[in-house]
């Protein structure tokens, strides 16, 4: 739990200065959104190779060179002196995030199924808070007025041996195989009907989660005139409920059913993004992002499972499609924004994000988990924490 905390706070630092750097840059909503695709692309283009070096060296090494490789590149990309080098600088950021977040998952269940433990969402929550923290330490140092570059190269080699010691911390042990059911489906055949509807519905919650991170400080200060430390507050605020979310989701999935809980947080998110359109304060935006974050803190965690308990082809077949959805969800939402925000204004840009949140909500169904004999914890096989 500690090493998932530990993870996000140097990234965590970046989504406050991102209006910084957009600013020394000089770029529009559109050419931001462009170089922020960088970080997605960094992670889908690593997910085929980070899987089988994972499983090769194990999952605690994976976090211990990671840590080293993600304290270099989430320093990368606000030192980049033009867009071009920043989107590259975005990608080796995305790319060292997956490989350290599938150690930090691979690691997790693992000892979940040596100790008979259950901490992996618990350990999601604590990187929730990791983010927060994070965010709010970006904050802390843009009010004092340190340079995004410094600021952000302190808190990653303040946080690089913190992570190395918790990382030689954890124990030697080794995922175990998922075991195959006879009567299953290829893991290459096309995804069912079923799957596709989970899909769809997760697609709308993890676009929201990533037009959070990269647009939440960028529309205070647009569209409110927030400055310096109060504009990073929008994800620090978000991030708190996200985590609030996953740390109590257990407790309304045992009393309302995930489809209940997915109905109930679906409402919240939406109620949230019409407050952030009609917002006349920087207060009620707070606010506004407060309730998006709890209303999407659950919805992937639900997703996963209900993904996982479908029978046609191995669970973590019908997760990794789910994953690559959700990285999608990611990778297109931030970018649709900027281009609206470009040729409208913020407040519509984000206002995007209501009619993907009513498809997920319409879908919420889809989530009825089907009972599944299984020895292998499916949210392993998510590479990245989201």
């Amino acid at each position: 739990m500690l090493v998932f905390f530990l993870q996000p706070i140097a990234f965590g630092s970046w989504l406050p200065r991102i209006p910084d750097v957009q600013q020394a840059l000089g770029l529009g909503p559109a050419a931001l959104a462009f170089t922020l695709l960088g970080l997605p692309c960094g992670t889908l283009l690593t997910l085929p190779f980070a899987g089988p070096l994972v499983g090769k060296i194990g999952p605690r090494a994976a976090i211990l060179y990671g840590f080293f490789f993600y304290a270099i590149a989430v320093s990368l990309p606000a030192f980049a002196p033009n867009p071009t080098l920043l989107f590259v600088a975005l990608m080796l950021a995305g790319s060292s995030i997956s490989f350290l977040e599938l150690g930090l998952n691979v690691q997790a269940d693992a000892v979940e199924k040596s100790t008979g433990s259950l901490i992996m969402t618990k350990s999601h929550g604590f990187w929730s808070v990791g983010i927060m923290v994070g965010s709010l330490i970006g904050s802390a140092l843009a009010a004092i007025g340190l340079a995004p570059h410094w600021a952000i190269l302190l808190v990653a080699a303040i946080n690089l041996p913190l992570g190395v010691i918790v990382a030689l911390l954890l124990p030697l042990v080794a995922p175990e195989g998922e075991t195959k059911t006879e009567g299953q489906r290829s893991a290459w055949a096309m995804p069912s009907w079923a799957l596709l509807g989970i899909c769809f519905f997760v697609f709308g919650i993890t676009m929201t989660e990533g037009a959070m991170a990269d647009w939440s400080a960028v529309f205070l200060r647009e569209a409110l005139g927030a400055d310096g430390g109060l504009a990073g507050l929008g994800y620090s605020v978000f991030a708190f409920m996200v985590a609030t979310g996953r740390f109590g989701g257990d407790t309304l999935k045992a009393r309302f059913g995930a489809v209940n809980t997915a109905r109930i947080c679906g409402t919240l998110a939406l109620a949230g993004a019409a407050i952030l359109f009609i917002a006349p304060n920087t207060i009620a935006a707070l606010f506004g992002f407060a309730i998006i974050g709890l209303g999407v803190s659950v919805g992937f965690p639900l997703a996963v499972t209900a993904a996982a308990s479908l029978t046609d082809r191995p669970s973590s077949s019908n997760v990794a499609v789910l994953s690559f959805v959700a990285l999608c969800g990611f990778l297109i939402g931030p970018p649709v924004i900027g281009f609206i925000a470009e040729h409208a204004n913020m407040r519509l840009g984000l206002l995007a994000l209501v009619p993907v949140l009513l498809v997920s909500l319409l879908l919420t169904g889809r989530l009825m988990v089907k009972q599944r004999a299984a020895d292998h914890n499916p949210e392993a096989e998510i590479p990245g924490v989201l």
